[in-house]
């Protein structure tokens, strides 16, 4: 070991031969690879130069080394004596800077890309779980229709059993969905059928009362079975409807469940394509902005978060060859569900405006504190308590807005709203 963590060793090493590894402890505990230097190079500038800690908790040799170290009053004296070494120095520490800049902002990319694997997961899993207790379901009343069709079989079916049984048939391969109930009036009404049922003899009524009432029919549809079956006929009939109205259900329920996930993989496609692409190419803003809210569902749960949605008809798109919107609208709003209340709105509203094309994403949080509103863009600050936040959140989106897109970012806050308002430009970009 070179430098075991909690050492402060200030001064400019050069590393004559050999081969040095430094590491960066993490939050969770584990070791990052920061910084690798081999003969010819020189380190520890950086926290002279700026003033700050050094980022690198410790360091290892790889290979037997040879170093030669001037202390921090030597390295001030080079520097104001010495151009080469002043050159050099700086030269270092504007890559280092590049370099650590560079492996932050792919962390947070990581970061950022495993939250939303973990929601995307949780997402799927919501209409997976749905659609295989929904074909469970299924599966047994495919067995209970089958069992009830043999008896029927058994004994055949008269006229007016027939034509009983081809009305009811009709109602529920119809499966109209009942228009909506308060919850006293829907157990009423599962009430008042469950006793017309049991009073009939029927078998079930306690769990068929629910299933028939779900899609409209009362004890006055059923009049017909009374007058055409008897007995064990009865109820044969009706759990036969039941099983049938619940069968259409489960259906849907089934439909539902795979356009859910259809949804959710379109989402991805969409945001992985925007991410990616470097070609000039046109952007779809809403598209963008609707698959980041898609695939953040999961985070506005926990707090029962509202989104309000404002999208102006006919928004103009973005021709450009910059990458990298859906960042900067995963940033903002995973921002806006941070500084949220619970049960509270987030605004996202678009509108376009002297050639621009201007998004804004607003919560209904405390506001930014007028002596942070300054540093709010700046690298590495941020307001969340520690191992919550990075600080590089706002420092990206502001990057890939003025970098990428030739655009502007900027915020609107009082106590109760906060607004961040992205404008980017219709045309290509400049960069």
């Amino acid at each position: 070991m070179l430098y075991k963590e909690g050492e402060q060793v200030r001064g400019l090493s050069g590393l004559l031969r050999g081969e040095i590894r430094g590491f960066k402890k993490e939050d969770d505990g584990s070791r990052g690879l920061l910084l690798h230097f081999t003969a010819g190079e020189s380190f520890g500038e950086v926290p002279l130069l700026t003033g700050r800690p050094a980022t690198v908790t410790f360091s290892e040799v790889v290979l037997d080394t040879t170093l030669i170290r001037v202390d921090e009053e030597g390295f001030w004296r080079l520097m104001a004596t010495c151009p080469v070494v002043r050159q050099a120095v700086v030269a270092n520490m504007e890559r280092r800077l590049q370099d650590y800049q560079a492996f932050a902002l792919h962390r947070e990319k990581l970061m950022s890309l495993g939250t939303l694997a973990a929601g995307l997961m949780h997402e799927l899993n919501n209409p997976g779980t749905a659609a295989r207790r929904a074909a469970a379901q299924l599966r047994e009343n495919l067995v209970q229709l089958q069992q009830i069709s043999l008896r029927f079989c058994e004994s055949p079916l008269q006229g007016e059993q027939i034509d009983c049984m081809k009305s009811l048939q009709k109602r529920a391969l119809t499966c109209e969905k009942q228009k909506a109930m308060s919850s006293l009036d829907q157990s009423d009404a599962e009430e008042c059928l469950a006793e017309w049922l049991d009073a009939a003899g029927v078998q079930n009524s306690w769990k068929m009362a629910p299933t028939l009432t779900s899609v409209g029919i009362t004890d006055r549809d059923l009049d017909c079975t009374q007058h055409a079956f008897r007995g064990a006929d009865l109820s044969d009939a009706l759990n036969w409807l039941a099983s049938l109205v619940s069968s259409m259900q489960l259906v849907v329920a089934i439909e539902e469940s795979i356009t859910r996930v259809s949804e959710l993989v379109t989402a991805v496609k969409k945001y992985s394509y925007n991410e990616n692409t470097t070609q000039v190419h046109v952007i779809d803003v809403h598209d963008g902005l609707q698959s980041t809210i898609t695939i953040l569902a999961h985070k506005l749960r926990p707090k029962d978060l509202k989104v309000d949605k404002k999208f102006a008809a006919n928004l103009p798109e973005i021709e450009s060859r910059g990458a990298g919107l859906t960042q900067v609208w995963t940033n903002l709003i995973d921002n806006a569900v941070d500084a949220s209340p619970d049960r509270g709105t987030i605004y996202v509203r678009t509108w376009a405006e002297d050639g621009f094309v201007c998004v804004g994403i607003a919560d209904e949080g405390s506001g930014i504190p007028e002596e942070f509103q300054k540093h709010i863009f700046d690298p590495f600050f941020t307001t969340k308590p520690v191992g919550v936040g990075t600080g590089l959140g706002l420092d990206i989106a502001r990057r890939i807005v003025v970098s990428s897109f030739g655009g502007e970012i900027g915020f609107n806050t009082t106590p109760g709203k906060t607004e961040f308002v992205v404008r980017i430009p219709t045309g290509k970009s400049t960069s």
